[in-house]
């Protein structure tokens, strides 16, 4: 098990290759994938139980699944820097005939990626159904999904939600990433949601909150909590709150940054504040 700064590191590498890979295009949604990075690699890097190898059916491991695709830059870091596919891969993101499109897909067969995802609020429903399937094959393993809080302005989530505490559906860690942030402003201005909060527990849901959701420590602490509540006949909701464009403080707290890439000059002070850690590919 990596320690908490070699997940520091491996997050600072994952924030290079985001930047990287979106500058290269011109193309991508670097401030929700910067937002993640720390909760991604503590996922990957020692929070899920996976198998050597891949395949779709993912039997006998935990499984994850992207509902908001479009944060794809560090989902696809990450799951080249854990062994994935290469590293040196990365080049290819957004490019014609690319495994690594803007929105995940499945056509291609990139290992890791289960779901095609990226039209928001279905995530949701699948990850239920992956968590049934676990359970008719007698499967302990656990399924871990991510939404955006915007995402959850898309009316399927909430039928999702509300089957998933009805068939007590107890093997799900549902995250929903915080940062208050989506493509046309803030959530409180577009379509303000309330307490979100007392939404998931009036839907018989458990609720875990971690309020310091770009801190590694913190995220492992809520996210062991969060494991330890599942088999109680209710679904787990964990509440991240993060910082959108975390780690590069042009892009921080802003939805300006939701769907941009940086010019030449914006990239290398990003770089600048994220100092190579592993490698660049």
């Amino acid at each position: 098990m990596a320690n908490t700064q070699q997940l520091k590191d491996l997050t600072t590498q994952v924030r290079r290759d985001i930047l990287r890979m979106v500058h290269k295009v011109n193309s991508g949604h670097p401030g929700g994938s910067l937002g993640c990075a720390e909760f991604f690699v503590t996922l990957y890097s020692e929070l899920m139980e996976r198998n050597e190898g891949f395949d779709m059916d993912g039997i006998g491991e935990d499984l994850f699944f992207l509902s908001n695709g479009h944060i794809s830059p560090v989902y696809y870091s990450v799951l080249a820097r854990s062994g994935y596919f290469p590293i040196d891969e990365l080049n290819t993101f957004r490019l014609i005939n690319s495994r690594l499109q803007g929105h995940p897909t499945t056509h291609e067969g990139l290992p890791g990626v289960r779901i095609a995802s990226g039209s928001l609020g279905q995530g949701m429903s699948v990850a239920i159904g992956a968590a049934q399937a676990k359970k008719l094959n007698g499967d302990k393993h656990l399924i871990y999904s991510l939404h955006g809080d915007g995402e959850l302005q898309e009316g399927q989530n909430w039928e999702a939600i509300m089957y998933a505490s009805a068939k007590k559906v107890d093997n799900l860690i549902s995250t929903v990433d915080l940062n208050g942030q989506q493509i046309d402003g803030s959530t409180d201005t577009v379509l303000p949601m309330g307490n979100i909060k007392e939404k998931f527990e009036a839907f018989d849901w458990i609720v875990i909150e971690i309020e310091k959701g770009n801190d590694i420590d913190a995220i492992r602490k809520g996210m062991t909590e969060a494991k330890l509540k599942t088999g109680n006949g209710k679904p787990v909701c964990v509440l991240l709150k993060t910082v959108m464009g975390n780690g590069v403080d042009f892009m921080m707290h802003t939805h300006a940054w939701h769907g941009k890439a940086p010019n030449d000059e914006q990239l290398a002070i990003g770089l600048a504040q994220n100092p190579e850690t592993i490698g660049d590919y």
